[in-house]
């Protein structure tokens, strides 16, 4: 079972996730931040993952330590439930347009963080949520889930597009990743016998 649950407390926020990589799609989420609820939801059902988020923070001063402290334990979820990484594709990537806009992301389950962003988003924010926050989230992401991730956003002109695009391919990039090789089974996917 590919699977986990796990809790992060600061003075700041608290985090509780519960991730199961071989989901459906469900999604549950109660975080004071509708957008990005919406943004996990794009990973939850692109990727076929089942992920229930409840987040707690301190929403009063601004959204910034919730996005990237659900950004760290999503990613601490992920290297957990990821287990010893034997058989899968480990390479994943995905288009994914939205009417004007589209993204491609691309990624490697490497065990080294690494991300590359380039989304110039065409305002800085949707609704009330800052959009600068979407790097926050996937640099706690990275860091934590031991990943490289490259997220480049194409074109767009509007910026809830824009931010959509590169949620769903993400998740579709995960998808592909974490799939199962069946010529690969029992292996790991790298010529250092480590990852």
């Amino acid at each position: 079972m590919r699977n986990a649950q796990v809790s992060r407390n600061t003075l700041e926020t608290k985090i509780s996730i519960k991730l199961d990589l071989d989901g459906t799609g469900k999604a549950v989420f109660d975080t004071g931040l509708p957008f990005l609820e919406h943004m996990l939801d794009q990973i939850a059902r692109h990727g076929l993952l089942d992920l229930e988020i409840i987040a707690n923070g301190d929403l009063h001063i601004d959204g910034h330590h919730t996005v990237e402290d659900i950004g760290i334990t999503l990613g601490q979820a992920f290297n957990q439930a990821i287990g010893d990484k034997k058989g899968l594709r480990r390479y994943g990537h995905a288009y994914v347009p939205l009417d004007e806009a589209l993204s491609r992301v691309v990624l490697d389950i490497s065990g080294r963080p690494g991300l590359v962003f380039n989304v110039d988003f065409v305002r800085s924010s949707v609704g009330e949520f800052e959009l600068e926050l979407v790097h926050e989230f996937f640099q706690g992401f990275v860091n934590h889930a031991l990943v490289t991730l490259h997220i480049d956003n194409l074109a767009g002109d509007n910026a809830h597009h824009q931010a959509e695009t590169v949620f769903k391919a993400f998740g579709r990039a995960l998808r592909m990743a974490l799939e199962v090789d069946p010529r690969m089974a029992g292996m790991l996917p790298s010529t250092k016998g480590a990852l």
